[in-house]
């Protein structure tokens, strides 16, 4: 009965053996496959820092993180303009009276307009719903705050309600924009809901996002998913 006792604790141990032996590289393939999800992840998107100005897939991005330097000072894009006029002239036809109520910002004025929101509200609220200098999607010359004059939700959330706000949201990505800090994704863009706030960024990058209801960040993988 001893010899059978022996036997069977033997045995035992060959398994537990056997089967440390085949966890051990399962470990290790399981991290190396982990390794190199993450490594696809990272060549997915083409990243180039031209005199201190990121590009992304050959999209200019800025935001919370990503700075624009001071004497980065494009102006307007032809080319956004453009398309804002035939946004804004496909809204005026249906009666909404849209018009653009600001355009490009350069750094300093930037500068000089959150300083007076701090000044105002202080930093932690400002931070909320402006730019600091650098940070401002204004200062690329691609975007626009649209508003109309059939409202006085203008530069409110509220704006976002209106017939004007929505038709913005279903259509902007027709003309190659997209609505920048959209609503309930304030934890990903850094800023509140800004439902008249539009960046250009071309018909077929703006219909993947409207599409998929992602921010840039999400879809140029800033953002952990």
């Amino acid at each position: 009965m001893n010899k059978f006792k022996l036997l069977v604790i033997i045995l035992c141990l060959i398994l537990v053996g056997c089967s440390n032996q085949e966890s051990e590289p399962r470990h290790t393939d399981s991290k190396k496959h982990e390794k190199q999800q993450s490594q696809k992840k990272e060549d997915k998107h083409n990243k180039t820092v031209k005199n201190g100005v990121t590009y992304i897939d050959e999209i200019l991005i800025v935001n919370k993180d990503i700075s624009l330097p001071e004497h980065f000072n494009p102006g307007e894009n032809e080319v956004a303009r453009e398309a804002l006029h035939k946004l804004l002239n496909a809204g005026n036809k249906k009666g909404y009276h849209l018009s653009s109520a600001s355009g490009f910002r350069s750094y300093q004025t930037q500068e000089q307009l959150f300083n007076r929101y701090v000044q105002r509200d202080g930093e932690e609220a400002a931070n909320k719903y402006s730019a600091k200098p650098g940070h401002s999607e204004h200062q690329t010359g691609l975007t626009y705050d649209v508003v109309s004059e059939n409202t006085d939700t203008n530069f409110k959330e509220s704006f976002g309600k209106t017939e004007e706000g929505q038709w913005i949201k279903r259509n902007a990505h027709k003309y190659g924009f997209i609505v920048r800090y959209p609503k309930d994704k304030t934890h990903i863009t850094g800023y509140q809901y800004e439902p008249w706030h539009i960046r250009y960024v071309g018909k077929d990058t703006a219909k993947t996002l409207y599409n998929h209801r992602e921010t840039l960040e999400e879809y140029l993988d800033l953002y952990p998913k």
